[in-house]
């Protein structure tokens, strides 16, 4: 249907996972897309499989735990563009679970810094331009696991819970402007969580049962198109809300 015909759709993390899935069908709906990748071969291989498709991407090396990358990617944009109309905020550094009384300061600033900080920064960089076109679209990351206290991830909870506390004040100041924004909870199947579910095959055939529509998600398929909604005309009444995409995963 091609409903991002021309628009310019920052994604951050796209190299791999729910960023590049959600970098490909942005291209296909005919979004230029900007992928925003800590890892230079891992953007150039999504933006290669943008163009292979016959898309129009821009590989970026960007660490968003970076106060000036983060400008940087948002400036390289606009120079290349002339303009900014979706920001999607899903990078996020990782570390491996641990009980919360082992968690160290070091730790923490993994997510503090490259999700919430990473997420503020992005959306200050974005405001100038969108503010100045008369619009646009914020898309930012949150978790189940920021309501259910999942163990062994007190540090990303909190900062999830924090990115979702930022989306909802800045949907309230940005809306004037013409700037919608929204949040995603994902059930989407990364990298990550593949490979952690090969070493764990009884917790992910648990989850699976759980879950009302029993499986995991493809970031292409199931979350993709949402955040393609979000970012289309279809969404131009919708601010500050959060679209759980988890199989109903929220309802166990």
């Amino acid at each position: 249907m091609r409903r991002l015909e021309g628009r310019v759709a920052i994604v951050t993390g796209s190299g791999q996972g729910i960023g590049r899935g959600i970098a490909l069908v942005y291209a296909r709906e005919g979004a230029h897309v900007v992928v925003a990748e800590l890892k230079e071969h891992r953007a150039r291989r999504t933006a290669d499989e943008i163009a292979s498709e016959g898309g129009s991407a821009l590989p970026l090396a960007i660490d968003v735990s970076r106060r000036e990358q983060v400008e940087r990617m948002v400036a390289a944009t606009v120079e290349r563009f002339g303009r900014v109309d979706v920001l999607v905020n899903n990078a996020q550094g990782m570390h491996a679970h641990k009980p919360f009384e082992e968690i160290t300061d070091e730790d923490f600033d993994i997510f503090l810094i490259s999700g919430l900080k990473g997420t503020f920064w992005a959306m200050q960089a974005a405001f100038p331009p969108m503010r100045r076109q008369g619009g646009g679209r914020i898309i930012n990351f949150v978790s189940l696991n920021a309501l259910n206290g999942a163990p062994g991830l007190a540090d990303y909870n909190a900062t999830k819970g924090a990115i979702g506390a930022l989306s909802r004040t800045a949907a309230r100041e940005w809306g004037k402007h013409g700037i919608l924004v929204n949040c995603i909870a994902p059930g989407a199947t990364s990298k990550r969580t593949i490979e952690f579910f090969e070493r764990n095959p009884q917790m992910a055939e648990h989850i699976r049962e759980q879950r009302p529509l029993g499986r995991l998600a493809d970031p292409e398929q199931d979350l993709a198109p949402v955040a393609v909604f979000l970012a289309s005309d279809d969404a131009h009444f919708v601010t500050g809300q959060t679209y759980f995409v988890d199989g109903g995963a929220y309802l166990t």
